[in-house]
């Protein structure tokens, strides 16, 4: 069972959603000096059982067990995997623990990814609060039914190849991708797919080559079993369980896990024998692709989405393209008011959220000095196996410079690549109201708004006078909560074409 992170607030310290205390907060983290604090998660020791109430076991594994659990006040029902801390003997042990909580924070949003709602740490073990996939594991569902048709395996398999290619996007790897880590989030027939347990999970830049042996026998790419791989082995993992989907059975057979692994190093494809004569040809030459044992010559995530067979199953033929570059468009799309608001949250979030766009930001500030200049960023986004054309690159690079000196910083990168998840959170939207309302009068003032722009180098009088009218809906001459919320969760697909001279 998978989990997502965040850390409880102090009762009252800010709005939560849902009711539902149980956000990261952006206060210091105490001093590991203080008898209080977790050895994991470093923060103070809060007891989950006085929150929630424990039921019924969902699912166990090597150090931790996931039960149902009920919120003790609003009554939801969660998912809860709790970690044993005695499990954890080493240093590496725990980080381990501490990188599941940072790739969950940095892949939040997406919604074939189950969600981590919370996490607590008290004496006995770390506990982290998920969203509940009442549907069951792909694995039995296998089971019931054999096989599927190809347009519901196509249907099924677009779900788990948009997750592989979002996790690369995003530089992280799975490494554990099996039927029983795909979670029906209900028991509908048409119910989506969740990818969960990111326990075996890795950051990796481009080229990086990974050498520790993980993963499930059944699903394990031969370059892991030969201890030189890199993203490859994910698309692997993912070729192996669309062959269960067409035919019921893995490709790779043994009696052992050593006879698996012969027989995956072996490399013998069967897609001769039954059910395989009756299974189309394009389903079958996008399994030779992603079953290729050579890992250079594999197809990518991006291609899978992109091969006829994926196309041809979905009424839409256009691939979900879920990558940094996307949220940077989105960005370039917003005005500069959002674009500076987005820049205050990435300021208030915690470690935990940022660390993996912290890696990607590394990865592209080649001459490590803290600004990614208009080539950095060319290099970096080919690096990622984004094509561009030079416009398109340079309207990327003005989307996201805001304070308009010609290059990225650190926090500019942040707030034009975080998933607006983050953004829409009730509590991230009222500390950034909280910025801007300096006299704390419940209102956004022109002059605040004027003197916020004007801090980013902003001082377009006009562009003010414009934003103010858009956002202003009941034209008192301020900026409400609810305006400025209104303002965050709008769509900005259909912003009016006045302001387009002010995202650029």
């Amino acid at each position: 069972m998978g989990t997502c992170n965040s850390l409880p607030l102090v009762e009252g310290d800010r709005p939560s959603d849902n009711g539902l205390n149980i956000h990261p907060s952006t206060n210091p983290r105490p001093s590991p000096l203080f008898s209080n604090v977790g050895r994991v998660l470093g923060r103070l020791i809060q007891d989950v059982r006085s929150v929630f109430d424990f039921g019924r076991e969902l699912g166990r594994g090597q150090f931790g067990v996931t039960r149902l659990v009920t919120h003790k006040q609003t009554k939801e029902t969660f998912a809860c995997k709790s970690i044993a801390t005695r499990k954890l003997h080493d240093k590496s042990d725990v980080e381990d623990v501490q990188r599941e909580v940072q790739i969950m924070y940095h892949l939040r949003g997406q919604s074939n990814v189950v969600e981590l709602k919370g996490t607590y740490e008290d004496r006995r073990s770390v506990n982290l609060i998920m969203e509940l996939c009442e549907g069951g594991e792909l694995f039995d569902r296998i089971i019931a039914k054999g096989h599927y048709s190809e347009r519901a395996a196509a249907v099924l398999f677009k779900d788990l190849a948009t997750v592989v290619h979002y996790c690369h996007s995003m530089g992280v790897m799975h490494r554990d991708l099996k039927p029983e880590n795909l979670l029906f989030q209900s028991t509908n027939e048409d119910s989506p797919l969740k990818v969960t347990d990111f326990g075996m999970s890795v950051f990796f830049k481009p080229g990086q080559v990974f050498t520790d042996l993980v993963g499930s026998a059944y699903y394990v790419a031969p370059e892991v079993l030969k201890r030189q791989y890199s993203a490859e082995a994910d698309v692997w993992s993912a070729g192996v369980i669309l062959y269960i989907l067409l035919s019921g059975i893995p490709p790779f057979w043994g009696g052992s896990d050593v006879e698996i692994f012969d027989a995956i190093l072996a490399g013998n494809l069967d897609l001769s024998r039954d059910p395989w004569p009756s299974i189309s040809s394009s389903a079958k030459d996008l399994l030779r692709k992603m079953l290729n044992p050579v890992p250079e010559k594999r197809i990518s995530a991006a291609d899978v989405l992109n091969h006829p067979w994926m196309r041809d199953g979905e009424a839409s033929d256009e691939p979900i393209d879920i990558t940094v570059l996307t949220r940077m468009k989105q960005f370039h799309a917003m005005n500069k008011f959002k674009k500076i608001a987005l820049k205050v949250i990435a300021e208030h979030l915690s470690e935990e959220e940022i660390i993996g766009l912290k890696e990607m930001f590394k990865s592209m500030d080649t001459d490590n000095n803290g600004i990614i200049t208009y080539e950095e960023l060319k290099g970096g986004l080919r690096n990622h196996g984004t094509k561009l054309s030079e416009s398109e690159l340079q309207q990327l690079m003005e989307a996201a410079d805001v304070d308009g000196n010609g290059t990225i910083d650190y926090m500019e990168f942040i707030s034009a690549t975080m998933h607006m998840s983050r953004v829409q959170r009730e509590n991230n939207l009222y500390t950034v109201f909280q910025y801007f309302d300096r006299d704390n009068s419940g209102y956004i003032s022109k002059e605040e708004l004027e003197h916020a722009l004007k801090k980013y180098n902003i001082c377009d009088r006009k562009a003010i006078v414009e934003i103010m009218a858009e956002v202003d809906t009941d034209h008192d001459g301020r900026i409400n909560y609810d305006e400025f919320v209104s303002m965050m969760k709008k769509d900005d697909a259909g912003k009016p074409p006045s302001f387009s001279r002010y995202v650029q």
